[in-house]
């Protein structure tokens, strides 16, 4: 393939998928990582890409942070996947956080008929939930985020210092070595307390998010215990994660890739 079409997919990709790694280009297009750098070159000298640290994003002429009801209906079967693992960590009697992100909302739909209670500050997880019987909901009361249908502030980072659970289970938009970043500060805040009030802190995050910094970073790596994804990262990103004390689980398809 000549760079020119290889453009073109990029460019592409990234309308669909938001961002793109190094290592994304090398597996989709068989390019050594000194190609897709050239790639990436070439598409910020044309102003079609923004670089950041591992990858791309289109310009923010180009990118918009969905509503959180048109990201529910574009939940992916890789994320329907990481959910499904995370919810099999589940175990009767858990007292559980769980944040607002649509990988987390997987896990909720596929959690087994148990007793636990769950702790969060979103509107969608508690709806899903309040279907589950043994299932007891904390939402947690504060300021409505009215597009992403979650709650934030103060009152909710202050009720969360009160709950002490076995797991948290966390989405981000970027996972790298500035570690744990997402789009809105508010949203944040409340996740780096979620990771806090856990004994073990759990992230879900599809391929497209490794090795993406976002806007605000809300948590270190060293912070966190696990990381659940879908396909595996490359390897300095594996050692990156060993180094900081970080488990790696990979969904069972992604695994036999």
């Amino acid at each position: 393939m000549y760079q020119e079409e290889r453009l073109i997919e990029i460019v592409h990709y990234l309308k669909q998928h938001e961002r793109m790694s190094v290592e994304d280009i090398c597996d989709q297009f068989h390019v050594s990582r000194d190609t897709a750098r050239r790639d990436l070159v070439k598409l910020e000298e044309q102003n079609a890409i923004v670089r950041t640290r591992g990858g791309a994003i289109l310009p923010d002429s180009h990118r918009e942070i969905k509503d959180y009801q048109h990201r529910l209906m574009t939940v992916s079967e890789e994320k329907k996947a990481i959910g499904r693992a995370a919810a099999s960590l589940i175990r009767e009697g858990d007292n559980l956080i769980l944040d607002t992100s649509t990988t987390v909302q997987a896990c909720a739909d596929q959690m087994e008929a148990m007793g636990c209670t769950v702790i969060t500050n979103s509107i969608n997880q508690a709806d899903i939930l309040s279907n589950k019987a043994k299932v007891t909901i904390q939402l947690l009361g504060g300021r409505l985020q009215k597009e992403h249908r979650f709650l934030y502030g103060t009152s909710v980072i202050e009720k969360l210092s009160h709950y002490f659970v076995e797991k948290s289970f966390i989405g981000v938009v970027g996972i790298s070595e500035h570690g744990l970043t997402i789009a809105h500060e508010e949203d944040g805040m409340v996740k780096r307390k979620m990771i806090q009030q856990a004994k073990q802190a759990v992230v879900l995050a599809d391929h497209t998010k490794l090795g993406v910094t976002e806007h605000f970073q809300f948590a270190e790596l060293k912070d966190i215990d696990l990381l659940i994804t879908d396909q595996p990262p490359a390897p300095s990103f594996k050692d990156m994660l060993t180094k900081h004390g970080v488990e790696l689980l990979v969904t069972e398809k992604g695994a036999n890739q």
